[in-house]
């Protein structure tokens, strides 16, 4: 199984004037992890696939904003 938010560590130095920001996020898209399309992929109604801007499933990624994280946490 494969997570599409990574995290990392970044050097902190000990110079830095400001607080430093200790684990850090990116999302990386699903189409990495397939590498050609198998068939039969399980596909979302019409008005779902309008919605979710991808006909199958498995290529859906959700977008959350910052402030949205900031508010209810870490989502996936």
């Amino acid at each position: 199984m494969f997570t599409n938010t990574k995290f990392y560590h970044p050097y902190i130095s000990p110079f830095d004037p400001c607080k430093p920001i200790k684990t850090k996020r990116y999302s990386t898209p699903p189409h990495l992890y397939i590498g050609f399309q198998p068939p039969n992929l399980e596909q979302f109604s019409p008005m779902e696939a309008l919605r979710a801007g991808t006909l199958w499933k498995a290529f859906y990624d959700p977008y959350y904003s910052p402030y949205e994280m900031a508010k209810g946490g870490f989502r996936e």
